[in-house]
């Protein structure tokens, strides 16, 4: 067994300051806890970012492959001043567990690396493969992560299904299972016009004229009606800038960064075409610039959501309401892949948050969550 229990493990994880993309230590010393306990480990490194993965067990037939996946980086600490404890103090002080990265995710990835411990331990010889994939690139811009490993992974390694650590509890352990996530597509749109003075704008076309009764039909546009599992699609503009800041010229171009978080009901492709379409609309001279960051993804297997429900429902006596709400993680990467992805972790009222902590209850249930999880699946 691992000279850890999980809340010293999760401390040690929070004293790294693995701000993004620095993963600071922490994958090292997971390592080795993994290979003392029989796993097989690959370190692979892309750019500047480091990515672990580990194995046990091998795909046979009539048997399951379960992935945990990860991340080892936190955001910055912002106002260190502010903060009741050091953000990298890792201070436990009354109920619960004070640093940043306590929720979003190093408690998640202590508990997770060692249940799956627990349980070859117990089991060695045990059916099927259980496996983990950690990068120190989620908080960031996520191109060198899991974006890259998957593929890579992929070429030897398949799974069934995928637990993603994230923080997906809203008021106490357990109660919110993403099962799916919203896609995330990026598009800045360039309304043309011609520059002038401003004194004659006989001589000049002003883009923000231009746009305008574009940009208010935009705010309340249907794109799809969404289905029982996903909301509809929605289209957020979030900034708005023009190609000149002096007060006496008529700009030539107005920008518009913007972001659709869209259902399964839509596709990059018709997105593109809807928005194509009301820029004809309005007669609008355009460019487009667009960017798929995530595709949607839903898990819809029975035998992984009873595996969660029963978990859950020994340890914390509730019922979990799955749902696809909130922002992307990196399941939308391992989905792709043709796995069932679900998120499960602890509270997620102070991820990000000045004074993140965690309830250090909550950690010693996540590790038993994990434990029963993985019985059932393998």
């Amino acid at each position: 067994m691992s000279k850890y229990d999980v809340i010293a493990l999760s401390q040690e994880l929070i004293k790294r300051q693995s701000i993004t993309p620095d993963d600071a230590g922490c994958q090292p010393l997971l390592a080795q806890l993994l290979i003392d306990a029989g796993f097989q480990i690959e370190h692979k490194r892309f750019v500047k970012v480091d990515n672990l993965f580990a194995w046990h067990g091998q795909e046979c037939k009539n048997s399951k492959s379960l992935l945990f996946a990860g991340h080892t980086d936190v955001v910055p600490v912002g106002d260190e001043s502010a903060w009741k404890h050091p953000p990298f103090s890792a201070v436990i002080d009354g109920d619960y567990l004070y640093g940043r990265g306590a929720a979003d995710m190093k408690s998640a990835v202590a508990a997770f690396t060692l249940a799956m411990i627990s349980f070859v331990t117990s089991q060695p010889n045990h059916k099927g493969k259980i496996a983990l994939m950690l990068t120190s690139d989620e908080e960031g811009v996520a191109t060198d992560g899991i974006k890259k490993m998957m593929p890579y992974i992929a070429k030897e390694h398949t799974f069934d299904y995928c637990l993603v650590g994230e923080p997906s509890s809203s008021l106490t352990l357990g109660d919110v299972v993403r099962i799916g996530r919203r896609g995330s597509l990026h598009v800045e749109i360039t309304i043309h016009g011609k520059q002038g003075h401003v004194a004659y704008p006989q001589n000049a076309k002003n883009p923000v004229f231009l746009a305008a009764a574009f940009i208010e039909e935009l705010s309340h546009f249907t794109w799809d009606n969404g289905n029982n599992d996903f909301p509809p699609t929605s289209f957020q503009i979030s900034s708005v800038k023009t190609s000149s800041n002096t007060s006496n010229i008529i700009p030539a171009d107005m920008i518009i960064v913007a972001n659709f978080r869209y259902s399964p009901e839509s596709s990059k492709q018709s997105l593109e075409q809807q928005l194509k379409q009301l820029l004809n609309k309005h007669a609008l001279n355009y460019s487009l610039s667009w960017n798929l960051s995530g595709l949607p993804f839903y898990s819809q297997s029975q035998h992984l959501h009873t595996a969660v429900t029963q978990s859950i429902g020994e340890i914390c006596h509730i019922k979990p309401d799955f749902n696809t709400a909130g922002g992307t993680s990196d399941g939308r990467f391992i989905a792709q892949y043709g796995v069932d992805v679900v998120e499960l972790g602890v509270i997620n009222k102070t991820i990000h948050q000045i004074d993140e902590c965690v309830l250090v209850e909550d950690i010693r249930n996540l590790e038993k969550i994990y434990q029963r999880i993985i019985s059932k699946i393998l």
